[in-house]
């Protein structure tokens, strides 16, 4: 049966899977444009909120949630890592607005919160452009704290576990200060990191402005770069397409996973909490990189091969959170399971590959790390 509506009718449809949940969107007949169903927050509650490289694949999850939330959401990106298509489902929505700016470049907006993502993230995108990496964690972190400094507002920083390097205790808490090489490839994102925390603390103690710090550690999910050169995207990406998983030394090197979900919820619990020192927002379950090959092989199937390469400059032996802080103030953990989260990124690469080999474009394999 067809159905025929009017200019200025308005559609609700349930169950409409969207990104593995199942929600309610409302059609606006007059626009032609679906969106997801926020929730109706009153002034009071309602909060201005700025979400730096909100495009990205971190970033855009993270819009999804404050958007459904209800409260009024501005992306700023510059789109060097980051995607219009992560957050084109709520262009023209009356809560959203997408801005293409640079951070380095001061910004001039009213906000209550700051969720300060920009940055490159992967190992092969932040060493393609080192200085543009130093730039943005320096430069566009002080712009930001500015901002925020000026509408009296408060500022969480996406800060990382690359901050304490190739560690010399495990797991890594929040005290540990860090095993860092200053002058390797991947200075360029440490470093910048953790120039970026002391800069948010020189706020907070010289102005009193408010930050947050949360240190993230691996996270995968939908809208992940197929090249993005990580073990997660590399490892499905090559499974996918029957080509060897390449592993950088010996396999023995440890890593955590997260799903994205599970860090989102956690940047949102630290945002609106009291606490102002830096927590780390990690799943502790602990993999090496040989056996975490193996759980991918498993799940995606196909004839595969292991393959070992020299190992990368500068790559973390191991990397395990101790998440006891994110426990007792936030009353965070992880959530979701490793192959149920797996399971649904890859399910996202597979339609990815089809979309783009439907387009006539072709990934091919970034050399990178965890």
């Amino acid at each position: 049966m067809v159905m025929e509506y009017r200019s200025g009718d308005r559609v609700v449809i349930d169950d409409i899977l969207s990104d593995n949940i199942y929600t309610r969107v409302v059609i606006d007949i007059q626009e032609q444009k679906v969106y997801p169903e926020v929730a109706f927050l009153n002034v009071k509650d309602r909060k201005r909120i700025l979400i730096t490289g909100g495009a990205g694949f971190v970033g855009s999850h993270l819009v999804d949630r404050l958007m459904m939330e209800g409260h009024e959401v501005t992306v700023v990106d510059n789109f060097f890592t980051g995607r219009k298509r992560n957050v084109e489902h709520w262009i023209g929505h009356e809560n959203f607005e997408l801005l293409n700016h640079d951070v380095i470049n001061p910004l001039f907006i009213e906000v209550d919160q700051v969720y300060h993502l920009a940055s490159p993230a992967s190992p092969p995108n932040y060493m393609y452009n080192p200085v543009k990496t130093i730039k943005t964690n320096t430069i566009g972190t002080n712009n930001m704290l500015g901002l925020t400094k000026r509408v009296r507002g408060r500022l969480l920083l996406a800060s990382t576990s690359e901050v304490y390097g190739d560690p010399e205790i495990h797991p890594q808490n929040e005290d540990y200060w860090g095993h860092v090489n200053p002058i390797g490839p991947r200075a360029c994102y440490d470093e910048g990191k953790r120039v970026a925390e002391t800069m948010c603390y020189a706020y907070h103690r010289q102005d009193g402005t408010e930050i947050r710090v949360a240190r993230i550690f691996n996270t995968f999910g939908p809208r992940m770069h197929l090249n993005d050169g990580r073990v997660v995207s590399n490892f499905i990406l090559q499974s996918l397409q029957d080509k060897p998983i390449t592993i950088y030394g010996e396999g023995k090197q440890t890593r955590s996973f997260q799903y994205v979900s599970d860090l989102v919820d956690g940047l949102i619990r630290l945002m609106n909490s009291n606490y102002s020192m830096p927590v780390n927002i990690g799943n502790p379950d602990e993999y090496t990189i040989g056996d975490f090959a193996k759980i991918i092989k498993g799940l995606v199937g196909g004839n595969s091969k292991i393959v070992k390469k020299p190992p990368m400059t500068d790559d973390p032996r191991k990397r395990k959170p101790d998440i006891t802080r994110a426990k007792n103030i936030l009353g965070w953990s992880p959530k979701v399971q490793l192959e149920v989260g797996l399971n649904r990124t890859i399910e996202y690469f597979k339609n990815e590959l089809r979309r783009t080999t439907l387009d006539g474009r072709h990934f091919t394999k970034l050399p990178g790390g965890a």
